[in-house]
């Protein structure tokens, strides 16, 4: 019979079945469901109050689910075997200031269980790998914002997890620690590191990650596949004439978003296979077509479809 570890090891590194959270009378999240691979850079995006710092907090443990189930690395949500594989950047995060980037490294090592002589290397290392060796023995109350949020990266991988959650990594870095942060990513997925990416910047979500979940009220609104997939909606836009209102609703059979002007249509497609189909469609029709201009969308102009116009990040 297989152990309990070797079953946790084959199991997705999040799984949600309806997960809920309810404060009083108000829903913070409604009914999360997730299903996030191992090794792949999944990012969590939503509108301000979406409930993605709640799902987070439940799936460390940190808050309570009202309901629904949830399993990290194929242990319970919270569960100290779950915790001992998971590395966790928060958004907002406060340090003992009096220490140094090391000592502070060290510190949280020894939380980890970690041995002395494993910190001896480990702490250098990482200290290298986010760019503060030559600031090892300098005190956290003497750090920029952005070096604070680089040795915040590096405790999170100080045991290197399984899983490792990124609560706007980005933020007060410079583009060179933009960069930074995206060439570890990477690395930490090519070692087979699942990485749960929470991010405001959609541009760096866009390079960085596999997947996406866009959330509102608490559900997953829709799941998104990135990194130059053909399942990224393409925004198309036809030059032709000879279409009438019978044309374009019969191009529903293949796109969405479609709208009509001065000798011009648009629409957006799921699929560029889907492209020479429409092509066919309209000739066949009568329809003369002179120009066709596919454009991928954005994410932020997906968010936008999606998530709706009132749903700022």
């Amino acid at each position: 019979m297989p152990s309990p570890e070797s079953l946790a090891s084959s199991s997705p590194a999040i799984q949600t079945r309806g997960l809920r959270k309810q404060f009083g009378g108000k829903v913070a999240v409604k009914s999360l469901t997730l299903d996030i691979s191992r090794g792949e850079v999944f990012g969590f995006l939503g509108p301000n109050g979406a409930g993605k710092s709640t799902s987070v907090k439940m799936l460390l443990g940190l808050v309570t689910p009202t309901g629904g189930k949830a399993s990290v690395l194929g242990f319970p949500a919270g569960s100290i075997e779950a915790r001992k594989k998971t590395g966790f950047l928060p958004e907002h995060f406060r340090f003992y200031d009096w220490l140094t980037s090391a000592e502070l490294l060290r510190l949280h090592g020894r939380l980890y269980g970690m041995r002395d002589v494993q910190l001896r290397k480990r702490v250098p290392d990482l200290l290298e790998m986010v760019g503060l060796a030559a600031h090892r023995d300098n005190r956290l109350r003497d750090f920029s914002k952005g070096m604070m949020q680089r040795v915040g990266l590096a405790q999170a991988l100080l045991n290197e997890p399984d899983l490792i959650i990124l609560d706007e990594p980005t933020s007060g870095l410079d583009p060179g620690g933009r960069r930074l942060v995206r060439d570890i990513i990477r690395t930490q997925r090519d070692r087979g590191a699942t990485v749960f990416l929470n991010s405001h910047l959609l541009s760096e979500v866009e390079i960085t990650c596999d997947r996406v979940a866009f959330i509102k009220h608490g559900e997953v609104l829709e799941i998104r596949r990135l990194a130059g997939s053909v399942e990224n909606e393409t925004a198309v836009c036809v030059q032709a004439r000879k279409f009438g209102p019978e044309i374009l609703a019969g191009l529903g059979h293949w796109a969405s978003g479609i709208q009509s002007g001065d000798q011009q249509i648009t629409f957006t497609v799921a699929s560029m296979e889907a492209l020479p189909i429409i092509l066919r469609y309209l000739v066949s029709h009568g329809v003369d077509v002179y120009e066709v201009t596919p454009q991928r969308l954005s994410l932020e102009e997906l968010f936008l479809q999606i998530v709706g116009e009132d749903g700022g990040l």
